[in-house]
């Protein structure tokens, strides 16, 4: 299991805690700053690639930008978490920031897999 999937797992799990308003909050937040660090690492580990696998290259980008939206999106719900007074309107856009971290890490999955299969030869 990655980092990412791990930290993906750890906010979904405290989503669906009983939202007792500030331990809910604080647990949240706490898993939220997982993703954040897990997304933030995974751009580090993201090094340029040579010439062979240059046909992923805008899939990567894509996927760079779709890093940098999530992290922009956790920094705005962030403070949401801790200050807006309805509880269920902050876990319903989290909610849907859950399934779109889900979506980007199956995006990476997939671009790990076609790389692999690039180095290995492939099915052609």
């Amino acid at each position: 299991m990655t980092g990412l999937e791990h930290a993906i797992i750890g906010l979904q799990q405290a989503l669906d805690t009983p939202r007792r308003h500030h331990v809910w909050r604080w647990l949240v937040r706490h898993r939220m700053a997982g993703v954040r660090d897990a997304l933030v690492r995974e751009g580090a580990q993201d090094g340029s690639h040579d010439g062979a696998d240059a046909w992923l290259a805008s899939r990567e980008i894509g996927l760079l930008r779709d890093r940098n939206a999530l992290l922009g999106r956790l920094a705005v719900l962030g403070p949401q978490v801790l200050e807006e007074p309805d509880v269920e309107t902050v876990r319903g856009d989290l909610v849907r920031l859950v399934a779109d971290l889900e979506r980007h890490r199956q995006k990476l999955n997939d671009l790990v897999y076609d790389s692999v299969s690039l180095e290995l030869g492939g099915s052609e």
